[in-house]
C-alpha cells in the first residue's frame, strides 16, 4: 500500500466495522466532508489524521501502526503561512492544534523568542499575532481562539513542560507595563501543579544552541515554526532529537522558587522603568 491507496483503505476499514463515516468523522475531531476527501484521496491526510481515523474505527495496535508506517514515509510535512492566513489563522491553526491538544497527555515547549502562545496575555497575543497582517475581525476571532486553548492550562490530566530563554523575557513586545503583567501571569501560571516552566538564564555556560522554537507532544509529534512555514516531525528517529534537545535544556534552566524569583527581578525591574518614564 502506498500513499495515494491509503485513503481508500481507510473507507474500507471503516465500512468493514459498520460505521458510518458522519460518526468516524465525529469521533475524529474532523469534518463529515473533510473525512470524504481522505477516503476519496482528495486530500492528503496528515499522521494526526490518520491516527485519529483509525482509533474511532476501532483497529487494533498492528493494523493501526501498519497504517501509520505509510504516512510516515513522508516524515516532515510543511504548512506555508500563506496558506494558513489565506484559511483563516483562527479556523486553520488555533482550532486545529486545540484539537491536538485535547488528545495529548504530555507537552514540552522550547521557546527561545516568544512567551509561549499558552501563557501569553491578550496583550500579548494582539501584539504577536498583528504580524500577520490580518483584519480586524479574522484578528479578533483569532485572539478569542487563541483564549480558549489556554484552558488546557488547567486540565490537570495534562501535564505541560515549558523551556524558555531569559531573552524572551526582555524582547519589548509590548509596553514596560504590560510586559510586567506577562511576567506575572508566569509567576501565577508556574505554580499550577500541572506545569513545569523553566528560564535558562544568560549566565549559565550552555552546550547546546538555541536554534528555534518547537513544540513535542507525547513523543509523537514535533511541531517546528519557521520563518515561512509551519513543519510537522513525525519520524521516530527525528523526534526523539527534539526530545533531547528539550531536556538538555531543561536541565540547564532555572526552575521552581529559584525560576520564579528571577521572574520577579524582572518584573520588578520593569515597573521600575514604567515610574521613572
Amino acid at each position: 500500500m502506498n500513499k495515494g491507496q491509503l485513503g481508500y483503505a481507510l473507507r474500507a476499514l471503516r465500512q468493514a466495522s459498520g460505521k458510518e463515516a458522519k460518526t468516524v468523522a465525529r469521533s475524529a475531531l474532523m469534518s463529515a466532508s473533510k473525512l470524504s476527501k481522505i477516503e476519496t484521496a482528495k486530500a492528503a491526510p496528515s499522521v494526526g489524521d490518520v491516527e485519529r481515523i483509525l482509533t474511532a474505527i476501532g483497529v487494533s495496535d498492528e493494523v493501526k501502526e501498519e497504517y501509520l508506517a505509510v504516512v510516515r514515509a513522508a516524515a516532515t510535512e510543511a504548512t506555508a503561512w500563506r496558506l494558513v492566513r489565506r484559511m483563516g489563522v483562527h479556523k486553520a491553526q488555533q482550532q486545529q492544534t486545540r484539537a491536538l491538544e485535547a488528545h495529548m497527555t504530555l507537552l514540552r515547549l522550547f521557546q527561545p523568542a516568544l512567551i509561549p502562545g499558552l501563557l501569553q496575555t491578550p496583550e500579548y497575543i494582539r501584539a504577536v499575532l498583528s504580524r500577520h497582517e490580518l483584519g480586524e475581525d479574522v484578528l479578533t476571532q483569532t485572539i478569542i481562539a487563541r483564549i480558549e486553548r489556554q484552558q488546557v492550562l488547567y486540565d490537570s490530566t495534562k501535564e505541560l513542560r515549558f523551556v524558555i530563554t531569559e531573552p524572551v523575557l526582555r524582547w519589548r513586545i509590548v509596553s514596560t507595563s504590560r510586559m510586567a503583567e506577562q511576567v506575572d501571569r508566569l509567576v501565577s501560571l508556574s505554580r499550577l501543579p500541572n506545569i513545569d516552566l523553566r528560564v535558562v538564564p544568560l549566565s549559565r555556560q550552555q552546550q547546546d544552541v538555541a536554534n528555534h522554537a518547537f513544540v513535542i507532544r507525547d513523543d509523537r509529534t514535533v511541531t517546528v515554526e519557521t520563518v515561512h512555514a509551519e513543519i510537522v516531525v513525525t519520524d521516530p528517529r527525528d523526534v526523539s532529537l527534539y526530545v533531547r534537545k528539550f531536556d538538555g535544556f531543561a536541565s540547564a534552566a532555572l526552575s521552581g522558587d529559584d525560576m520564579r524569583a528571577m521572574l520577579e527581578g524582572i518584573r520588578d525591574e520593569f515597573l521600575r522603568e514604567q515610574e521613572s518614564t
